[in-house]
C-alpha cells in the first residue's frame, strides 16, 4: 500500500512541474570584439524531442557565433553558445522558440550593450614582433615566376612582330617584287591599246610615267622629280644602270618629250620598241640588282 502511494505522488509531482526552459548570459556589457557566452537549459525533459534553429543559426544578424554546442540527454537539454559583437551600440537577444514535445516555449529577451573600450593615444604593441626570414634564390623564383614568364612572353611577341613587320617591308621592296608590280603596269598600258589606236600622246605620257616611279623605287633615283636632262645626268654620274640601258632610258624619254609636246610623231613600230625596251629593262633590273648586291658584298 506504501508503494502504491508513493507511486501516486511521484507522478503527481511530474504533472504538477513539467520540464522547465532557462537561459543566462554572462555579461550584459561587452568590448568590441570581446566573447560572451549565451546558456539555454531544459531540464525534467522526459525523453521528450527538443527543436530549435540549427547551429550557428540561433542568434540575431550582430552576433557573431563563436561556437554553438549542443548536449542533449534523456531528461536534460544544453545548448552554450560563444558569441561576439563587433560594432558599438545595444543590441538585443530576443525570445527564442523552443518546441518541446511539440509543444512552443519561448526564452525571456536580453540586451547587450557593446562598448569601445581603446582610448584615443593608446599604443598598439604587436603581440609578436616581426621575424626576419632570409629568402634564397629559389624563393624570389617562386615569387615572382609569373611575372618572369609573362615578361619574356611579352618581349618574344614583340621581338616577333618587328620581325614580321621588317620582313613585310623589305619583302614589298625587294628588287623582285618592285619588278613584278611595274610589268602588271605595263600589261595594262597595254590593253588600252594606245599604240593599236595612234594615241601617241597618252601612250607615251603613262609609259614615261610607269619608268619614273619605278626608277625612283627601285634604283633609289627621284625620277618622280627631275626633269629629263637631268634624270639623264643622273644616269651618267652615279652608273646606277648599265650604258646599254642607260641610253636605252635616254632615247626613249627624249623622244616622249618630244611626242608629249607635239614635236614628233612617231609611228607603231617606233612605239612597239620602245614599249619593248622598258619592258626588257624592267625584267633584267632584278637580275641586275642581285648580281651587283653579291659583287659587292651588301
Amino acid at each position: 500500500m506504501k508503494k502504491i502511494l508513493l507511486l501516486v505522488f511521484i507522478l503527481s509531482c511530474s504533472a504538477a512541474f513539467p520540464q522547465v526552459l532557462g537561459s543566462r548570459l554572462d555579461k550584459e556589457t561587452l568590448a568590441l570584439g570581446e566573447v560572451g557566452t549565451f546558456r539555454i537549459s531544459i531540464s525534467d525533459l522526459q525523453g521528450k524531442d527538443v527543436v530549435s534553429a540549427p547551429k550557428n543559426e540561433l542568434l540575431p544578424f550582430h552576433f557573431e557565433e563563436i561556437k554553438d554546442s549542443i548536449d542533449k540527454q534523456a531528461d536534460s537539454y544544453t545548448r552554450i553558445i560563444e558569441f561576439a559583437v563587433f560594432e558599438e551600440g545595444k543590441f538585443t537577444i530576443p525570445a527564442l522558440d523552443f518546441r518541446i514535445g511539440g509543444k512552443l516555449y519561448h526564452t525571456i529577451p536580453y540586451e547587450v550593450e557593446v562598448v569601445n573600450t581603446a582610448q584615443k593615444g593608446d599604443q598598439i604593441n604587436d603581440i609578436m614582433k616581426n621575424k626576419e626570414v632570409k629568402l634564397v634564390l629559389q624563393d624570389y623564383w617562386q615569387l615572382y615566376k609569373w611575372y618572369i614568364l609573362g615578361a619574356l612572353i611579352v618581349l618574344a611577341l614583340i621581338f616577333i612582330i618587328y620581325q614580321l613587320i621588317k620582313y613585310g617591308k623589305r619583302r614589298k621592296s625587294s628588287p623582285v617584287v618592285m619588278t613584278n608590280q611595274t610589268l602588271k603596269d605595263l600589261e595594262n598600258l597595254k590593253k588600252k591599246k594606245f599604240i593599236e589606236t595612234g594615241n601617241y600622246r597618252a601612250f607615251y605620257v603613262e609609259l614615261l610615267d610607269i619608268s619614273r616611279n619605278f626608277l625612283t623605287k627601285q634604283y633609289r633615283i627621284p625620277a618622280d622629280v627631275l626633269l629629263t636632262d637631268d634624270l639623264i645626268g643622273v644616269l651618267k654620274e652615279t652608273n646606277s644602270v648599265s650604258p646599254e640601258n642607260e641610253q636605252l632610258l635616254s632615247d626613249i624619254f627624249l623622244r616622249g618629250d618630244l611626242v608629249k609636246f607635239a614635236k614628233t610623231f612617231p609611228g607603231e613600230a617606233d612605239m612597239q620598241n620602245d614599249f619593248n625596251g622598258i619592258k626588257n629593262f624592267v625584267k633584267r633590273s632584278a637580275k641586275d640588282l642581285e648580281a651587283e648586291t653579291l659583287r659587292s658584298g651588301v
